[in-house]
């Protein structure tokens, strides 16, 4: 409350009335130097940073009335529409979590697995932002969403980067035609006569932040950017456009349309990745247990995607000798090693051990290859079945978001 009183009285000094707001948004979105205030979405404006001591009081003080805002429950923003919150989900069933929502035209669900979480439906790049804001405190969405709306935000940390869908890459396309026929680099691109201040390269693209980015590391000095939200493509054959930067997953779309990669301009590579709220994570234990539960599960079903069971059972004098057999004349171990036990069976009324059952986990690719090495060598009755979870003693990702915290 101290706190609260405090902010209050700054926020007077400071002339923060309700109207004065308003006029304080519109002079800083006027403002060419801007730094955002992560915390401090609700007032729908940016902080300059050459704007008074003031002004820099308040914002922290807006920053310090944000964090005391305790919430409950955990909130985890997904993907509202297209392939991205498609494979999202599912990885979510995959994962033995359900995510339920009452009604379909809700922007709000649960996950019965999980107690005291809510999903919240949102845009890709508002994931992203409400991210940084506070409001939720982890998402699941692609990683250019990340670097494009997080715009290298510290409060970020990606905590799976690699979840198995969505992959594409960020790239730059231009004609396959006209002046740019013969052209199949950055480096020609970037030499080409024809770009000059007053005519500059024309990029159209979704992705201002990571293309002014790209290009000023890169060393294009006349590149103009245009923003739009779709079909970027014809911008090029309009006559809007010199070239574009976009998605690309099978370049299929860029051949269609007469366009073609160029070798240096893929600007990053991307799939969907899990990512949290920095603060969250250090300042709330529930999340960072939410988020331990769910990095555990994805990692066991991703390691173990594509992964069978092989059982068979081995005539032997001994567990050991069966076990040197294998090791010596197939190359599939296991993940430590075999897993060896014998097999009981009744001869003459007696129990005897004639026969050891062998456990491995093959690759799906090497599955029939490892079938003919373990017949080979003396194995029969082999059974074939997928694995759906592995569980690693820890896994090493958490480990590094540990260490990340800490740092």
């Amino acid at each position: 409350m101290a706190m609260a009183s405090s902010c209050h009285q700054v926020m007077l000094q400071a002339g923060v009335a309700t109207t004065q707001l308003a006029l304080l948004s519109s002079s800083f979105h006027s403002t060419s130097s801007c730094s955002s205030s992560s915390s401090a979405s609700y007032l729908g404006s940016k902080l300059c940073c050459n704007k008074a001591s003031s002004s820099l009081l308040l914002r922290n003080c807006i920053r310090k009335m944000a964090s005391i805002v305790e919430r409950e429950t955990v909130r985890m923003a997904l993907p509202s529409k297209g392939r991205m919150a498609e494979d999202t989900l599912a990885l979510l069933q995959e994962c033995e979590l359900s995510v339920r929502k009452l009604n379909p035209r809700q922007y709000i669900a649960d996950i019965s697995e999980l107690k005291n979480v809510e999903v919240w439906f949102q845009r890709a790049s508002d994931v992203v932002r409400k991210l940084r804001s506070g409001d939720v405190d982890m998402g699941i969405v692609g990683y250019d969403m990340v670097r494009e709306y997080g715009e290298d935000d510290e409060d970020l940390i990606i905590i799976h980067d690699a979840l198995g869908f969505g992959e594409c890459h960020l790239g730059i396309g231009i004609p396959t035609y006209g002046i740019f026929e013969n052209i199949s680099s950055l480096s020609q691109l970037a030499a080409m006569p024809q770009w000059t201040e007053d005519r500059p390269l024309r990029v159209v693209t979704g992705y201002t932040y990571l293309g002014e980015k790209f290009f000023q590391e890169k060393g294009l000095k006349h590149v103009q950017l245009s923003t739009a939200d779709g079909a970027l493509e014809a911008a090029p054959a309009m006559g809007t456009a010199d070239a574009i930067l976009d998605l690309v997953s099978s370049g299929t779309t860029l051949r269609e349309n007469n366009l073609k990669e160029i070798n240096g301009g893929a600007v990053l590579s991307s799939q969907g990745v899990f990512v949290a709220n920095k603060r969250a994570l250090l300042e709330r234990k529930e999340v960072l247990d939410v988020a331990h539960e769910l990095l555990e599960r994805f990692e066991a079903h991703l390691t173990a995607q594509g992964q069978f069971t092989v059982v068979a059972n081995m005539r032997g004098s001994s567990a050991e000798e069966v076990a040197e057999r294998i090791l010596e004349h197939t190359d599939f171990p296991g993940l430590q090693g075999p897993t060896i036990s014998p097999v009981y069976t009744t001869k003459n009324g007696n129990i005897s051990v004639d026969y050891y059952a062998i456990v491995i986990c093959v690759p799906k690719p090497k599955l029939y290859h490892a079938v003919r090495q373990l017949r080979k060598a003396g194995g029969s009755g082999v059974l074939v079945s997928p694995l759906t979870y592995i569980f690693d003693e820890e896994t090493p990702r958490y480990r590094n978001l540990l260490a990340a915290l800490k740092s």
